[in-house]
């Protein structure tokens, strides 16, 4: 594909593990760690499929996790006092439970700056004002890296294997598929991404509209939202990041000049 995405925006290893505790339902002080670790690897995977340039950070937490497995999967020292013994998974329950606690006061923090920008009204669109009425209408939270890397990695797992009766040469880039999906969302306000990828032709068409997702959210183009946990994601196009018309008439105006 030659496109490599480089991403300033999305979460890390700890988030990553958090997210998968949630997911699975699971007491954090009692982490299953082989399937864990079955499941962080399987996003590592993912992530090196589509060359997303913050693999590094994740491959350290994966080697932590094997560690711990390790761990646990030997005998017990019969040289120390059972009372004695530590758990492999402590420190890594400790970490995981301070970094939760300044997650929360972030996204608290996060939330209070939202509020906030409500006391200040600017000018915008008609159109556009009256859509953000009716988005206020709706409860949603933008979906997370690994969101995203789920529902792509689900939507590659229902395409069944293809049979090859003829070879044809079919070339997708990012930069065609940012164009497309542009192009749906003038003509609707949100599009399901189960949707999106359905319309793909072969996996390699869906790896690519996925890269020009993931670009489109870098660039605050377009928001990834769902209305409740691990359920369908939908895109919409961020209304915070668009020119009212009346600057592109302005813009216009100026440049045709008197």
């Amino acid at each position: 594909m030659g496109y490599k995405l480089k991403l300033d925006i999305f979460e890390g290893p700890l988030d990553l593990l958090l997210y998968l505790i949630k997911k699975n339902d699971i007491d954090i002080y009692d982490i299953p760690i082989a399937k864990i670790t079955e499941q962080y690897m399987e996003y590592i995977k993912m992530m090196e499929m589509l060359d997303l340039d913050i693999v590094g950070d994740f491959l350290v937490m994966a080697a932590t996790l094997m560690q711990i497995k390790s761990k646990m999967l030997l005998p017990p020292d019969p040289t120390q006092e059972e009372a004695e013994e530590e758990d492999p998974r402590d420190e890594l329950v400790r970490r995981l439970q301070e970094y939760k606690k300044f997650k929360e006061i972030a996204d608290a923090l996060k939330e209070k700056e939202l509020r906030r920008k409500d006391f200040f009204s600017r000018a915008v669109d008609e159109e556009i004002k009256n859509q953000l009425k009716e988005d206020a209408k709706e409860v949603y939270f933008e979906a997370s890296l690994f969101d995203l890397i789920n529902a792509l990695s689900e939507a590659l797992h229902k395409v069944p294997e293809e049979v090859i009766h003829e070879i044809v040469a079919e070339e997708f880039t990012v930069e065609q598929k940012i164009h497309d999906i542009l192009h749906c969302l003038l003509n609707e306000t949100k599009i399901s991404l189960n949707r999106l990828f359905g319309t793909a032709r072969s996996k390699i068409e869906m790896v690519v509209m996925f890269m020009a997702i993931l670009e489109l959210i870098r660039l605050k183009e377009i928001k990834a939202i769902q209305t409740r946990m691990f359920e369908d994601i939908e895109i919409m196009r961020n209304t915070d990041n668009m020119v009212p018309v009346e600057a592109h008439e302005d813009d216009k105006t100026s440049q045709e000049g008197p």
